[in-house]
């Protein structure tokens, strides 16, 4: 399922859409707003261009408002329903789950835009 040529080994890995050997962030998993999206302009294994168009990422975006909204649908149905909190109680806990995965949402809805754009192609020396 995880296994390399598969669009989810790319999404877990944050590997090149396209070889799935170079690597997609050029920063590991950080809090540091900064780094957070930093990608490389080019694959290091096979060149692709990680920025097809102009302004390629802003669809990303759309990825983002989707998690964005699951996530809060699920905490507060957890925390309303399974703690029994009030309502302000839910919204803090809702506000406080996205500001800790912000970062996660952010890397995610990037890698996830650009697989659904890129394929993968294997080199004629990883077929088995």
């Amino acid at each position: 399922m995880f296994k390399k040529g598969t669009k989810l080994y790319s999404i877990s890995k944050g590997k090149c859409p396209k070889c799935h050997e170079g690597d997609f962030f050029k920063f590991g998993f950080t809090f540091n707003p900064t780094k957070v999206t930093k990608i490389y302009d080019n694959c290091t294994k096979c060149n692709l261009k990680y920025m097809l168009e102009p302004s390629f990422f802003y669809g990303a975006m759309y990825i983002n408002y989707g998690i964005t909204v699951a996530i809060s649908v699920i905490v507060f149905l957890i925390v309303k329903l399974g703690f029994q909190l009030n309502l302000l109680q839910s919204f803090i806990a809702v506000f406080s789950a996205l500001l800790i995965l912000a970062p996660l949402n952010l890397r995610l809805a990037r890698i996830l835009w650009i697989n659904m754009f890129v394929s993968f192609e294997p080199k004629t020396t990883d077929i088995q």
